[in-house]
């Protein structure tokens, strides 16, 4: 069970070096609510919900769509203009939405 937690850590490090503020990715989301809502919650079928993702995967994303790792016509545009900053503080504000789950019946 600690093996793969190990990888994990390792594979997510790179992409969590800089403490984000959520507060600042709050006013920066604005950017982002047509298609994820700045509830986190998507609007759009085509776009995931971001509400209650972990912080790192965020980051990983968002730098993996910013640098041409990740493709996706819209999400490399948008990610283009993002500093390091941006993406820290953006993935705060995003992981840091409490969801309730519900599991169906």
């Amino acid at each position: 069970m600690l093996r793969p937690l190990l990888v994990l850590a390792a594979v997510l490090a790179p992409f969590s070096a800089q403490a984000g503020d959520a507060a600042l990715g709050k006013k920066r989301a604005t950017a982002c609510q047509t298609c994820h809502g700045m509830d986190g919650l998507s609007k759009l079928p085509e776009a995931p919900n971001l509400a209650g993702q972990v912080e790192p995967y965020l980051v990983k994303a968002l730098t993996e769509y910013r640098d041409g790792k990740r493709e996706n016509a819209v999400m490399n545009v948008v990610a283009k203009e993002l500093s390091d900053a941006d993406i820290a503080n953006l993935s705060a504000y995003y992981g840091g939405i409490q969801i309730e789950v519900v599991p169906p019946g």
